[in-house]
């Protein structure tokens, strides 16, 4: 074979692997422009499905990256930098390991979210968690918000817990008594003197069980359905009336000074109970030979102010926040020598809220405390019976 021979036979076979090459080249494009794109992730119409659940739902991915959150798991806190919380990623990686379905009460702290209740510098947030495998890569968690019910049972230990206690110094202090008039039968003096005991704690019973109804009454702060319209000036003179002996016997004055053609609108009943333990406060925590004074006036021409101030001993500006808790006292020495049960002032706030008003109070250690029932004014009509 002579040399342009080879030439030709070599450029005929170069020209057919650059003419394959190309065509592969092509053939290869057209395969990738007709091949689908890989499935995504995420299956169709789980956004969807997502968004209708009433729990808080996350989807996290292989590498514990969250993919999808509905509105209210983020608006829970539960995502944050595409991450879910420490206590909840526990559970994702353990039911990736096994695939089983996992469920449990957890608790998250420093997660903010609206209204979440402050405890100690922390939002605390309780959360009961479903988590569950969804596909080979995805699992889901479900979480519904338990802080309010949690929150409310916490309160319901509480109250139970403190009315328990309460009840069980008047009840002690009357059996121990009965056994002491049964000992002293024959010394006259001591019977009428442990009798007298026995009368006092019997009224710091019967007060308690009755403050325990009238609380239990307002706990939703319910508008009443025996609202009325109430003359300002009867309620003020009623509930001085009920503190007169008490105040005679410490030698405490209780000035009043009324507005005339004062009217409220609520629930007569409520509104004597939380006017008449304002003035028993200020009475009883007031210094022998003092002036406790209570006033009532309108403002702005929408509201109606009850004030009662005296110069008692005080409340501490850290305590202002709790004084309006179930059960909860200042000073619990004085508060057992003065017969108090520490529900009154949670009663006040309730009945304030109850008859569309509020309660605001100002206090100094030494100086006193002025508390003020504010409520809205109302213009009767001629027809309308006052009360």
């Amino acid at each position: 074979m002579d040399t342009s021979a080879g030439l030709l036979i070599a450029g005929v076979i170069g020209a057919t692997i650059g003419a394959l090459v190309t065509w592969m080249w092509r053939y290869s494009e057209r395969r990738e422009a007709t091949v689908p794109d890989a499935a995504p992730e995420v299956p169709p119409g789980a956004e969807a499905v997502l968004s209708v659940l009433s729990s808080s739902a996350v989807l996290v991915d292989a590498a514990d990256a969250v993919v999808q959150a509905s509105a209210p798991a983020v608006a829970m806190g539960l995502v944050r930098n595409d991450r879910l919380p420490d206590e909840l990623m526990t559970l994702v990686q353990q039911v990736r390991r096994d695939g089983q379905v996992r469920e449990a009460e957890v608790v998250l702290d420093d997660h903010p979210r609206a209204g979440g209740p402050l405890r100690r510098g922390k939002h605390i947030t309780h959360v009961h968690a479903r988590v569950a495998p969804l596909t080979s890569r995805l699992v889901v968690v479900l979480a519904d918000d338990r802080t309010h019910s949690e929150r409310v049972e916490a309160i319901r230990r509480d109250f139970v817990a403190n009315v328990s206690h309460e009840l069980k110094t008047p009840i002690g202090a009357l059996n121990l008594l009965a056994e002491a008039v049964e000992e002293a039968k024959d010394d006259p003096d001591a019977v009428v003197r442990f009798a007298g005991r026995m009368q006092a704690e019997s009224l710091r019973l019967t007060r308690l069980v009755q403050q325990i109804i009238d609380l239990s009454r307002l706990q939703n702060d319910a508008v009443s359905e025996e609202a009325t319209v109430v003359k300002v000036d009867e309620l003020v003179a009623e509930a001085s009336e009920h503190s007169a002996t008490e105040a005679e016997r410490r030698g405490v004055e209780i000035a009043t000074s009324v507005q005339p053609e004062l009217f409220v609108h609520g629930d007569r009943g409520q509104l004597h109970a939380a006017v008449s333990n304002l003035v028993e406060n200020a009475v009883t925590y007031s210094p022998e030979q003092s002036r406790v004074v209570v006033t009532a006036e309108l403002i702005d021409d929408d509201d109606v102010h009850i004030t009662v101030a005296d110069h008692g001993i005080g409340i501490p500006g850290e305590e202002i926040e709790r004084i309006f808790e179930r059960f909860y006292r200042v000073d619990p020495a004085r508060a057992r020598n003065t017969g108090g049960t520490g529900l009154g002032l949670s009663i006040v706030k309730h009945v304030a809220a109850s008859n569309g008003g509020s309660v605001e109070v100002w206090s100094e250690p030494g100086a006193g405390s002025t508390f003020t029932l504010v409520l809205p004014s109302w213009s009767p009509d001629l027809d309308e019976e006052l009360t």
